[in-house]
């Protein structure tokens, strides 16, 4: 029996922050529910992988943001698109401990796993 995963990609940043909001509530409550779960921040959601960022978000009525990605921390896996974290001068070394930045062929062997289930925001 194959493990059920779900990969979400979030493109929105402060730029859209109800939509940002909703892709970091359905990752962190599929990591509650105890599927595996991969978070990526492309675009303007890059700048959340740095200290701090998330905080700066503060939607009505959700969860804060970086309550959100402390949970997905926690039991899954977040990673940096590495063509925006360059675009935006944005290192390894600049982000919160255990992201990571990867490329495409990461992402596409993530969301192609046998299980694998994959959202866009």
């Amino acid at each position: 029996m194959t493990s059920r995963s779900l990969v979400v990609k979030v493109t929105a940043g402060k730029d859209d922050q109800e939509r940002c909001n909703q892709a970091f509530t359905v990752a962190a409550t599929a990591v509650a529910s105890g599927l595996q779960v991969s978070l990526w921040l492309t675009g303007e959601a890059a700048w959340f992988a740095l200290p701090e960022r998330a905080d700066d978000v503060a939607l009505p009525h959700a969860a804060p943001l970086g309550q959100l990605l402390a949970k997905v921390l926690e039991e899954g896996t977040v990673t940096v698109c590495s063509q925006c974290a360059s675009r935006r001068d944005i290192t390894a070394d600049d982000t919160i401990e255990g992201i990571r930045i990867a490329g495409a062929s990461t992402f596409l062997a993530e969301i192609m796993a046998d299980g694998a289930q994959a959202l866009v925001y």
